[in-house]
Order: structure tokens, then C-alpha cells, then sequence
């Protein structure tokens, strides 16, 4: 049953959380923006496109929003309650503290169940779109993408360097373009200025380049002895297929991320990396026994062989004639090569599939712990805010803030330690929660006992107490 003191307090709670939900995400959404500004500004994009992508970046911010709304909304409550004494007289009238923040915590519940539902159904849609929308820009646009100064290397067989370009985005100058041959040296397009657009059909990128020249080595592969041809030309047409981005088309399907699946498609991604190992044994078996002959006569009786005369030998080569011991180094140099160069490419496939599980795995816990840290930052900022006893924006603003860095450093330097194989997913995707839910139990502890932790004349007074005593003692030791 609601009563009239729940009624008071849910009050006090949805102003300042409705207004710090709001702030969180504009201040999170425009984080992208900062990035991406000079990008987009003035690039003759078109306002629904805008409007969409800011869309999709604020959606894609709600569940890292909800737990820093829920910590400053909840101490600037509390803040508020203490300042006016409100908290006071509830605590004169015998109410615990857990007793009035029990209708707080419901609702906190009932955030970070929406943050989950959230973050399982809307975020992998929101994730897709946004790849989709930023795909279609870059194609649309490709002076998004490839900035004055920078090596683009995002097609295939090509390196792109632009010294500089003018605001309209198609008028190039210093361009440089490698593309990578079969040659030993790569061939290079250097001109001074040009014309960069998109063909008619969105499939070709085409540079017109103007005054350069071409630099190009020609000859068979493999060979040290090749020609060098330098062309000089005053208009020349470099055409460029964007199929090289590795996508046919810009539609959902053709993106994909572990950022993008649900709690279910997780699991089921997951399932399939765990037993890989069983299948790479089978495959290492098949690639390598056949050029290890020898591992055929493993389980016959060359083991029988007499141990002295064995011993006899001081080297392996002793035992190869002449004749063909230039025979059998080279072959066993080939098989060696061949096995090497095998187990290195399984190795390499082996270490991928690893590392995909290990980002599965930690898009699988993301989905539990910003829920989660709803819960936890709310039993931080509660208790905090009743100790403290401050309200307004000032010194909840600055304790919300430092909490939430807490959180957001631990959460980051626990998502870095699993990627680089420190530490398992679980320890450190939940590194953050581990680490503030012991503050949460003590905060709690020191509200409930209505401790001076924060209190200013508290520190003052014992600090002067501290130099009373250290002056007696000093007169005493000066007196024996």
C-alpha cells in the first residue's frame, strides 16, 4: 500500500531524475558529435539523415545514461530531504532509513529492468541502423571519411593521402595513391590537385586528377630485375569500386558485431566458439601428418632398435650417404616450411576465433551490468545524499560525477583487461560492481547510524581536538 511518506519521496525523486536522465544523454550524445562534428557540418547532408543519426546515438546512450541519471537524481533527493529537515523529522518519527527509501528502490528496480530490456532489444537494432546509416554516408559521401593528412587504407588494395580539400568536399589537393601490386615496390600516383565524387550508379569512387605523375614497376613476379616507368600527366582518371569495402550493399544484413545480437543470439554465438577447440585438433591432425611421414611408424617397432649402437652414432647425418644427403635436407627444409607455414595459419584462424569469443562474451555480461549498475549507484548516491545532506545541483553534481568516473574507469580498465586476455569476462565486465557495492553497504551503514562522514565542523572539531592532545602530551614529555 502507497502511503502519504512514498507519495512525498517519489515526488522529490522524478523532477530531479527526469531532469538528470535528460542532461546525461545530451551530454553522452554529443560526446559522439565532438568526434564526428568537422565531418558533418556543412557536407550538404540532408536534415532527415541528421535528425536520424542523432536519433540513433541517443538511443544507443539510454542504458549508460539511466545509471548516472539514477546516482544524481537520487543524492540531489536525499540532498534536498536533509537540507530541509525533512529527513529530520522522518527519522524522529521512527522510520528507519530503509524504510523510506523502499519505494525509491522499487522504482530503481523497475529502471534497471527496462535498462535490460532495453539494452537486449533495442540496443542490437539501434547498433545495426547506425552502422547502416553511417555505411551509406561514407559511400554517399566519401569526403567523410578520407580527411586531409590521413592514410585511408579502408580500400582494398589502395592507400589514399589527401593534403588538403576545399569545403565542398570534391575539390582535392597533394594527392598521393598507392596501390599495392604484385610487384616489389608499390605502384604511387602523386598529383597536385583533383576532383573526388561518386559515380551515377554509387558504385565507383572516381578521382580526376590534374598535373601528376604515375610511378610504376613493371616485370615478372618474383623478380629483382624489373623496369621503373615514371608517366607524367595533365588530366588522368583514377577509378576506384567501392564493392572493395567487402559490402554489395548497405542493408541490414550485410553488417554484423556482437554489439548487435541479443542475449539469445549471444548464447548461441558463444556455444559455438566454446568447442572449437575439438574441431582445430581434428584440422592441425589433418593439415600436418601428411607431411610428417615419419608419425605413420609411431606404433611399430622402431622403437626396438638396439640403445648402444644408437648411442654409437654422434650424429644423424653420419647415417645419410652422400650420394643424397643434399636430397634429404632440402626436402626436410620444404616439410618444415610447409608445416610451419600450416600451423601458423591455424594459429593465426585459432586466435581470431578466440578473440571473437572473448567480445561475444563481453557484449553477453555488457547486457546484465549497466542494469545492474542502475541498482548499484542508486544504493551509493541514497545514502550519500541523506549523509551529506546537500541539496541543489552544486555538491550532488560533484559527488554524481566522481562516483560515476569511478564506475566508468573500472568498467573501461575491466573491458581492457579481457580483451588483452588479463582477465576472465566475468571478473572483468563486473570489476566496476565489484568494487562500489562494498561502498554502497558502507555508505548505507554510516546513513542508518546518521554519521558525520561529510560533515565539515565534524573534521574541524576533531582536528582540534587531535592539537590539544598532542600539546598536553608535549608538556608532559617536557615536564619528565
Amino acid at each position: 500500500m502507497i502511503k502519504k511518506l512514498d507519495i512525498l519521496i517519489i515526488r522529490s525523486f522524478i523532477g530531479p531524475f527526469i531532469g538528470a536522465f535528460a542532461i546525461s544523454l545530451f551530454v553522452l550524445t554529443m560526446q559522439f558529435f565532438w568526434l564526428y562534428i568537422d565531418d558533418l557540418v556543412g557536407k550538404g547532408l540532408d536534415m532527415f539523415t541528421v535528425l536520424k543519426l542523432v536519433g540513433l546515438v541517443t538511443l544507443f546512450w539510454v542504458p549508460t545514461a539511466l545509471p548516472l541519471s539514477l546516482l544524481f537524481s537520487s543524492i540531489m533527493t536525499f540532498g534536498n530531504l536533509g537540507e530541509s529537515f525533512e529527513l529530520v523529522a522522518i527519522k524522529a518519527a521512527g522510520i528507519p532509513l530503509l524504510r523510506f527509501m523502499r519505494p525509491l528502490l522499487v522504482i530503481t528496480l523497475l529502471i534497471s529492468s527496462l535498462a535490460f530490456l532495453f539494452a537486449n532489444n533495442i540496443i542490437p537494432v539501434t547498433q545495426l541502423k547506425l552502422a547502416a546509416l553511417k555505411y551509406n554516408i561514407i559511400v554517399s559521401k566519401p569526403a567523410l571519411d578520407i580527411k586531409p593528412g590521413v592514410f585511408y587504407d579502408k580500400i582494398d588494395g589502395y592507400v589514399i593521402k589527401l593534403g588538403s580539400k576545399e569545403k565542398n568536399d570534391s575539390i582535392i589537393h597533394d594527392v598521393v595513391i598507392f596501390e599495392k601490386g604484385s610487384g616489389l615496390q608499390d605502384q604511387m600516383i602523386k598529383a597536385e590537385s583533383g576532383i573526388m565524387r561518386i559515380s551515377n550508379d554509387q558504385q565507383f569512387l572516381e578521382f580526376i586528377l590534374k598535373n601528376g605523375w604515375r610511378h610504376q614497376e613493371r616485370g615478372p613476379r618474383g623478380v629483382t630485375n624489373t623496369e621503373y616507368i615514371r608517366m607524367g600527366f595533365q588530366s588522368y582518371k583514377k577509378v576506384f569500386d567501392l564493392k572493395s569495402f567487402q559490402l554489395n550493399n548497405s542493408k541490414d544484413s550485410s553488417f554484423y558485431d556482437p554489439k548487435m545480437l541479443s542475449v539469445r543470439q549471444l548464447n548461441t554465438a558463444i556455444d559455438s566458439l566454446t568447442n572449437i577447440d575439438s574441431f582445430y585438433y581434428k584440422k592441425s591432425t589433418q593439415d600436418v601428418n601428411p607431411y610428417l611421414t615419419f608419425t605413420k611408424y609411431a606404433d611399430t617397432g622402431w622403437k626396438k632398435v638396439d640403445q648402444k649402437k644408437l648411442k654409437e652414432v654422434k650424429s644423424l647425418a653420419r647415417l645419410i650417404p652422400d650420394s643424397i644427403k643434399s636430397i634429404v635436407q632440402i626436402r626436410a627444409f620444404n616439410q618444415a616450411t610447409t608445416v610451419k607455414g600450416s600451423i601458423g595459419i591455424l594459429a593465426e584462424d585459432y586466435a581470431s576465433k578466440i578473440t571473437s569469443l572473448r567480445l561475444h562474451e563481453i557484449e553477453w555480461h555488457r547486457k546484465f551490468t549497466l542494469s545492474v549498475a542502475c541498482l548499484v549507484l542508486f544504493l551509493i548516491g541514497a545514502p550519500l545524499g541523506s549523509i551529506i545532506r546537500k541539496g541543489g545541483l552544486g555538491t550532488p553534481l560533484v559527488f554524481a560525477i566522481i562516483f560515476f568516473v569511478i564506475f566508468h574507469l573500472f568498467n573501461t580498465f575491466g573491458e581492457k583487461f579481457v580483451k588483452s586476455n588479463s582477465a576472465s569476462p566475468l571478473i572483468g565486465m563486473w570489476l566496476s560492481t565489484f568494487i562500489l557495492i562494498p561502498i554502497g553497504i558502507f555508505l548505507t551503514y554510516k546513513a542508518m547510524r546518521d554519521s558525520q562522514l561529510f560533515n565539515q565542523e565534524f573534521y574541524y572539531r576533531s582536528f582540534k581536538q587531535l592539537q590539544v592532545f598532542i600539546a598536553k602530551f608535549k608538556r608532559s614529555n617536557q615536564s619528565t
